[in-house]
């Protein structure tokens, strides 16, 4: 880091933290949309709200189909 860079990038640094703390959370976001474990976990909590009784049939279809729209990223 030069002394120009220095003298004149430190007052933006704060941006620089918050910008990579956004690109951050999204990685992370799209990590466990995208990961198998945790789709199938959702699904499975799903499944057992369904057979618990305490979501209709219709509302288990939507939760299915959101799941999985959101693994896929459409």
């Amino acid at each position: 880091m030069g002394l120009g860079t220095l003298l004149f990038g430190w007052p933006l640094m704060p941006v620089y933290a918050v910008v990579k703390l956004g690109e951050l959370l999204r990685d992370q976001v799209e990590r466990e949309l995208h990961d198998p474990a945790v789709v199938r976990r959702r699904l499975e909590e799903v499944e057992q709200a369904r057979a618990a009784g305490r979501i209709s049939e219709e509302e288990e279809e939507r939760a299915v189909e959101e799941i999985l729209q959101g693994m896929v990223g459409w």
